[in-house]
Parts: structure tokens; sequence; C-alpha cells
């Protein structure tokens, strides 16, 4: 490996390592450690994510940018790296970031607790069930009950089993089972496109809102991806794998019209069903960053078009800038100006995909 490629490489560890540490400056205040040591350090990281917002903020923006920027470079480079040098980093600041954008994180583990440690129904009983739980100190929606479909509470039964109801325990083994299917994925995508693979282990969307904020869509996702790569290998373990995802989350149920032929018209429909699904949930409700996951795992069959939506992608993460600078005193406020930050980068996408097709049509 060349110098240049060396130099960027360590890059890319100091960008892991930045990543991990910046991501507990907004760490919940009502999270409190047992060491004194430790607790002094996160008083510091919460005096600085709190109450030194406008250079936080300025730090997640050059965060982001510095992600995207090595996304690009190991997408043109992409033969000159082993893809494992590139995700198991990665892998590892998943299990070792904190999600410092979203608190459905502490709602996963929960929710599980509620089966493994207090034996009850997770889509009967809520949270507020158990107000001497100290965990209820730094959730969110708390009075909701269970809202996911069938198959990712059995799948988050494993890390909240071996948890015993401690908090940093199944902290860490609910982020590592996020890394693992994670790396099933890139797996995958590595057998059947290395392309694929570098483009999926390396899109900031997937670091931030899949590894970092560890939203189960990221699994829904995973599992669709594995589901491709067994299309021309068997009939029915695809279509069990989808239904899977499906039942993780139903936003991608299209996944059953998926088959091996890449020009077949149920493929097509897939995709604009997938998108249908997104614009109908951006207009129900609050657009959230991490609903646009579950669309790559289309890049197997429309490889141009999920990279071609990479401007709107990184304005996803952008978006978070208003809460990052502002915090939740200004909810209202911040939405807003979340919902412009993405329609401008919304924007520029389609003129840059038109202006792509008429450059192809010229030639």
């Amino acid at each position: 490996m060349k110098l240049y490629h060396r130099l960027i490489y360590f890059l890319f560890l100091a960008l892991i390592v930045a990543l991990a540490v910046y991501s507990y400056v907004l760490i919940d205040p009502n999270l409190f450690v047992s060491s004194v040591r430790l607790e002094n350090i996160r008083e510091q990281f919460i005096n600085f994510g709190y109450h030194q917002r406008e250079t936080s903020s300025q730090i997640y923006i050059g965060l982001v940018v510095f992600t995207l920027g090595l996304h690009f470079y190991f997408l043109k480079h992409f033969k000159r790296f082993s893809i494992w040098a590139i995700v198991i980093p990665l892998s590892l600041l998943g299990i070792f970031s904190y999600s410092f954008l979203s608190h459905d994180l502490f709602n996963y583990m929960f929710d599980a607790k509620i089966l493994t440690f207090y034996k009850q129904n997770p889509y009967l009983y809520k949270a507020l069930d158990f107000p001497s739980d100290h965990w209820l100190r730094f959730m969110r929606w708390t009075h909701r009950n269970y809202p996911y479909g069938p198959s990712f509470l059995p799948i988050t039964l494993i890390p909240s089993w071996l948890g015993l109801g401690k908090f940093f325990l199944s902290f860490f083994l609910f982020k590592g089972m996020f890394a693992g299917f994670y790396l099933w994925a890139v797996y995958c995508l590595n057998k059947m496109n290395r392309k694929w693979a570098v483009f999926f282990a390396t899109n900031p969307l997937v670091i931030f809102e899949g590894l970092i904020n560890a939203h189960n869509d990221l699994i829904a996702l995973s599992l669709g991806i594995i589901g491709i790569y067994f299309l021309n290998k068997n009939k029915v373990l695809p279509r069990i794998l989808f239904l899977l995802s499906a039942g993780i989350k139903y936003s991608t149920l299209p996944l059953l019209l998926l088959v091996k032929d890449k020009k077949s018209i149920l493929n097509k429909i897939a995709l604009v069903l997938f998108i249908g699904i997104l614009v109908y949930l951006s207009f129900w409700q609050e657009i959230q960053p991490w609903y646009f996951l579950t669309i790559l795992v289309l890049l197997p069959f429309y490889e141009r078009f999920i990279q071609r939506a990479s401007i709107f992608f990184s304005g996803l993460l952008f978006s978070y800038y208003p809460y990052v600078r502002f915090g939740e005193g200004s909810y209202a406020n911040q939405i807003v100006l979340k919902h412009q930050v993405i329609l401008i980068f919304f924007v520029f996408n389609v003129v840059y995909y038109f202006f792509s097709l008429f450059k192809e049509s010229k030639k």
C-alpha cells in the first residue's frame, strides 16, 4: 500500500476514535456511573455537549463531512483496501459509541427487559408499569407498549437475557448485536460485489443511524441484504429472511416481491413501493433520517439510483444540526429548520440526478 493510502487509512482510524469519543458529549445527564473517576469524565462531556453547543455542533458537522469524504475515497479506491480493515474498526465504533442522537436503543433494551427480567409481556406492559426501575430516568416514550413487529423482540431477548438486567452490560451487548448484523450484511454484499460492500459499510447514514444510534432499521436492512444474497441459492430461505425483516419494520414488506432477475417488473414495483412508503411516513409524521436506511437494501438491484441519492442521505445527517446546536428546548423551531435542511439537500439531489441522466443520454 502506498504511503498516501496508508495516511488516509490512519485518518480513518482517527475518525473512528473521534466519533466514539464525541458520541458521549450528549450522554443523558440522568445516566449515572458508579466510578468516581468515570463520573468526573462524564460531567466534563456533559458540560461540553450541553453548555458549549455552538462548538459541539461545529465539531458534529466536521465529523459528518469527514465521514462523507472518507466514504467517497474508499468507494473510489475500493480495490486497494481489505474490506475487513475498514469494517472491523467500524464495528468496534458501533459497539463502544453512545447513541447520542436517539434514545430508541434504551426502549429496545427495556422492552426486552420486561420479558427477560420482569417476566411480563411488552405488548401488554410498558416501561411506566415498572416505576421503581432506575432506567426510566434516562428513557423516552415510556408510556407506549411494544410498537414493533413480532421478529425483533425474539432477537433482542438474547442480549437482554445475557445482560442480567444490568444497564451497561445490556447496553454493550445490544450494541454488539447491531454490529454483528452489520458485519453479516457486509459479508454477504462482499460475496456479491465488493463495491456494494464498501458503499454500504462506509455509508455515513449506516454509520451514524445504524451503528452509532443503533436503530433497528439496520437489522431489518441487514436481514434483507442476507435474503438477497440467498436469492440465487435457495427458494425458501430468502422469503423467510424477508418476512423476518418485515417483522421488524413493516416498511420492508416490498422485499417479498424481489426476484433474482434484476430486470423483472416485480423488482421495479418493489422500488416504487419502498419510495411510496417512505414518502407516506415523511408526510404522515416527522421526517426521521433512519427511516431511509432500509432503501439501501435495494443496492444490488438499483446501484446507480441508490448511489445518486447520496446528497439526500447526507442532508439527513446534516439535519441533526439544530438538535445538536440548540437542544430539545426549542423543538418546534428545530423541526422547521431540520425539514428546511432536508428539503434543500433533496432539491440539490434531484437536480444532480437529472443532470446525470442528461449526461448519460449524450454519450
